[in-house]
């Protein structure tokens, strides 16, 4: 967006100033849809909180609960540094790379920032791609498929991060750029298909705290460049720590699953991810057919001593969620 109105900004006031004003139209933007999203849309894909909450398919934790449940997790805090090695690079990158195509390799202010904006269009596609590689490995080698995923993904973003500070013909900086943004991105996506895994009756806190880690990580890699006299240098600051955090899948271990190297994997873990066994619509097995959060809700004794699986307030034919 900002690409296609960058000329039209420019034509009131300087460049430098066009750039910096555009950002407002974008921003309106996301505050006005969000607005309406927030009427239009559902909180989760089998409903609203509060009516799953009041039918009994969903348990009631306050926010300070779940959030110390979430963060209690080592999972969370691995993947916290992971995803302030890919989100956090992009959000980085969204401020440094027009910065570097004008200071380092020599181009307009204008020019460089349509070059620059490759690297956000890389995710029209690149994050998806991640889950879908994710997807795709953990049908056949289950969570040390997406595990691995990961880590691939993030060796190679900090390899290519190296590589495009050391490239010094605009051509080859926009080409390694291009491929790091894709590593990057798809790491993203890689990092979110292993969030749910790591405590379903907490996701949300486990989401936002992951979340959390890309602002951290932008920070800290603003605070690199600030620090140094040379972008070049920054950029191999950041590639070689990235590199280094991509080793962290190695040290992932989620109940139920093997990791790369530790864990045992159960059988009704892999089932469960396989679509489950015998999967139907038969009204005995609604637990079955739900997510982990809502099944145990399905479990639980009602007061009177029968299952709530018994009840037909939990069959999914009768309730209207919506």
């Amino acid at each position: 967006m900002g690409t296609i109105l960058f000329p039209l900004f420019k034509l009131g006031m300087s460049p430098n100033d066009a750039w910096r004003s555009v950002c407002a139209v974008p921003a309106a933007f996301v505050l006005v849809w969000a607005g309406v999203m927030l009427f239009i849309s559902d909180d989760a894909p089998k409903g609203n909180y509060a009516k799953l909450k009041r039918v009994g398919a969903m348990s009631k934790v306050s926010a300070s609960t779940s959030f110390k449940a979430g963060g209690s997790h080592l999972n969370t805090w691995l993947l916290f540094v992971q995803y302030a090695c890919c989100f956090g690079v992009e959000l980085t990158m969204n401020n440094a790379a027009a910065l570097y195509f004008r200071d380092t390799l020599g181009e307009s202010v204008e020019s460089a920032a349509a070059i620059a904006s490759i690297f956000g269009f890389m995710n029209l596609f690149a994050r998806g791609l991640g889950g879908w590689a994710s997807d795709k490995l953990n049908q056949k080698y289950s969570m040390r498929g997406r595990l691995w995923v990961q880590l691939v993904l993030m060796m190679f973003e900090g390899a290519f991060i190296i590589v495009f500070s050391r490239t010094n013909d605009l051509a080859g900086a926009i080409i390694t750029m291009t491929i790091f943004s894709v590593f990057v991105q798809a790491a993203e996506g890689s990092t979110y298909s292993i969030v749910p895994y790591v405590d379903p009756k907490n996701g949300g806190s486990v989401a936002g705290i992951v979340g959390a880690g890309g602002n951290v990580g932008a920070v800290a890699f603003g605070l690199v460049f600030r620090s140094v006299a040379e972008d070049v240098q920054a950029f191999e600051i950041m590639g070689a720590v990235v590199m280094a955090s991509s080793i962290m899948p190695l040290f992932i271990i989620l109940p139920g699953y093997k990791g790369i190297i530790w864990g045992t994997e159960k059988e009704e873990e892999q089932a469960k991810d396989d679509g489950g066994p015998n999967n139907n619509n038969n009204n005995n097995n609604v637990g079955a057919e739900l997510p982990s959060i809502y099944a145990d809700a399905a479990n639980e004794p009602r007061s009177d001593g029968r299952n709530r699986r018994s009840v037909d307030a939990m069959d999914t034919n009768k309730i209207n969620l919506h």
